[in-house]
C-alpha cells in the first residue's frame, strides 16, 4: 500500500468516529427529552407516603394541641 492508501484510511476512520460521536450526543439529548412517566410501584409508593404526611399531621395535631388553655393553674394535660 501507499501513502495515499494509508492517509485515506485515516481520514475515512476519522470521519466515522466523528459520526459516531455525533450519534452518541444525539441520543443523548433524545434520552433527556423524554418525560417521566413513573411506573406503578412509584405511583403508589408516591401515594403512600403523602397519604403518611399526611396522617402525621392529623395524628400531632391531635395529640400535641392543648384541648384546654393550659396557660390557667387548674388546667390539666392534653387531648386524649
Amino acid at each position: 500500500m501507499n501513502n495515499w492508501t494509508h492517509d485515506y484510511m485515516a481520514e475515512y476512520h476519522r470521519l466515522e468516529l466523528l459520526k459516531e460521536a455525533e450519534h452518541i450526543r444525539l441520543e443523548r439529548i433524545a434520552l433527556k427529552s423524554q418525560v417521566y412517566r413513573p411506573g406503578m410501584f412509584a405511583r403508589t409508593m408516591f401515594n403512600f407516603a403523602n397519604w403518611m404526611i399526611s396522617t402525621g399531621k392529623q395524628l400531632r395535631k391531635r395529640y400535641e394541641m392543648p384541648s384546654v388553655d393550659c396557660s390557667k393553674p387548674h388546667a390539666k394535660g392534653f387531648a386524649h
